[in-house]
């Protein structure tokens, strides 16, 4: 029986497959096709643009276009719970705090929804009627990102008010792309002391900030179509991302190229994820 790869890189694509790949070596050795789930949830009425999962694994949340958030006891049957954000919902990241959902909607809106107090607790417009296409949030909940459809990032850091409520003390303002940006992403724990930003955009380029100073540290061209989502490497060494042009690649995060190049979609690959597991004992 073959032994699972330490480091395993999955890709979504239009195609309607999700692929798993041995991340070094881009070998592709399982291909799961959408009807082949293990279970589903049905209940958002549009499309599902962001779902993530608590540090436990006993829910998870969603956000869609249909104007909603939901979250999902994974233990339970159905929806427990539905926040109403009156428009198309993006993006949405879980504060590390484990009890504040932040979602960005197309009408340009940010809202912090109190998991403990069940209800929305801040909003907050950066820019009026410019969507909010993706969110990210530093591992020690110190700074939050949101990058918009005219290639802007707008920068907070994050501070405990009364209660349980967020506040956002704007930081800075960062003109990244000329296009859209698709996905912001800020670098893991491991890759401390060193902090960067990764905006992938429909330019086709990724670009790499330092967050001291927000300045540009690579841009990585390779992709010929728009670049839908990023992965850091849990040390911050490498980055994946995922392309219209139906390819991943993997890049080094310190010299700016492609190492290596996950080709097997039929259709843009709009969704990566990674896991970096212990390397095998001998």
């Amino acid at each position: 029986m073959s032994q699972q790869p330490s480091v395993v890189l999955a890709t979504a694509s239009y195609d309607h497959t999700i692929k798993f790949w041995e991340a070094k070596s881009a070998r592709c050795y399982r291909t799961i096709q959408y009807p082949e789930s293990l279970k589903s949830f049905d209940s958002h009425t549009n499309n599902v643009m962001a779902v993530g999962f608590q540090c436990d694994g006993n829910w998870m949340y969603s956000g869609s276009e249909d104007g909603t958030v939901k979250i999902w006891d994974l233990r339970a049957p159905g929806c427990q719970r539905e926040y109403e954000s009156r428009a198309a919902v993006n993006t949405v990241v879980l504060h590390p705090n484990q009890t504040e959902l932040i979602s960005g909607d197309q009408n340009g809106n940010i809202r912090v929804w109190d998991l403990r107090a069940n209800s929305c607790s801040c909003e907050l417009v950066p820019e009026v009627d410019t969507a909010v296409r993706s969110l990210t949030i530093m591992w020690d909940g110190s700074l939050i990102v949101a990058a918009n459809n005219r290639g802007t990032c707008y920068v907070w850091r994050l501070l405990r008010g009364t209660e349980t409520m967020t506040n956002f003390e704007p930081l800075h303002k960062l003109q990244a792309h000329d296009g859209y940006i698709l996905k912001c992403l800020l670098s893991p724990e491991l890759c401390e002391p060193h902090r960067y930003l990764a905006t992938a955009s429909s330019d086709h380029t990724v670009k790499i900030w330092n967050v001291d100073g927000f300045t540009l540290e690579k841009t990585l061209i390779g992709h010929e179509r728009w670049v839908w989502d990023c992965v850091f490497s849990v040390d911050g060494a490498f980055l994946i991302t995922a392309s219209s042009d139906t390819t991943a690649r993997l890049w080094s995060t310190s010299t700016g190229k492609d190492i290596k190049v996950y080709q097997g979609h039929h259709k843009a690959t709009v969704c990566c994820a990674l896991h970096d597991g212990p390397e095998p004992s001998s």
